[in-house]
């Protein structure tokens, strides 16, 4: 067996202090979303990626995978979301055996209506925080780390 290669301190406190960020982050944004507008940070993405799909349609397990959601989670929340009336299934036109999620007007308005606040939470926790340079820095770490996790014949 290969030796592990431990986490130097320097290593270990990055480690730790994205641990910690990152969930309290989210837990920031999940709150806000909560509190502003009866929505989760999940069901706030759902309903972003709809609204950006071709036809505000997306089939179900796209929108799981585009969420990094499983199947079954994406399934719930776009029940909770069918039940507010912000989205509805729909037969997919290719494929009678597929279910397409589709963005429903009262969907789109009630994004539009949480979408500043939580524009404004992201910049307050995240962006204001960092300058110009960290940004792309940012960009470029997360973005190396997600294509390793996506890809990981890289």
């Amino acid at each position: 067996m290969d030796e592990v290669r431990w986490l130097d301190p320097d290593e270990q406190a990055a480690w730790r202090a994205y641990l910690d960020g990152t969930r309290l982050f989210l837990q920031a944004l999940d709150k806000q979303l909560q509190a502003d507008a009866g929505l989760s940070l999940t069901d706030y993405e759902l309903l972003v990626r709809l609204s950006e799909a071709p036809e505000r349609r997306m089939r179900m397990r796209d929108l799981a995978d585009a969420t990094l959601s499983t199947r079954s989670g994406a399934t719930r929340a776009v029940t909770r979301l069918e039940q507010a009336g912000w989205v509805r299934r729909v037969e997919c036109p290719d494929d009678r055996r597929g279910t397409e999620a589709e963005l429903t007007d009262a969907g789109a308005e009630k994004l539009a209506a949480s979408a500043p606040g939580h524009v404004t939470a992201v910049r307050a926790h995240m962006f204001d925080l960092l300058s110009p340079a960290e940004v792309t820095q940012l960009r470029a770490i997360t973005s190396r780390m997600r294509d390793r996790l996506t890809d990981p014949g890289q």
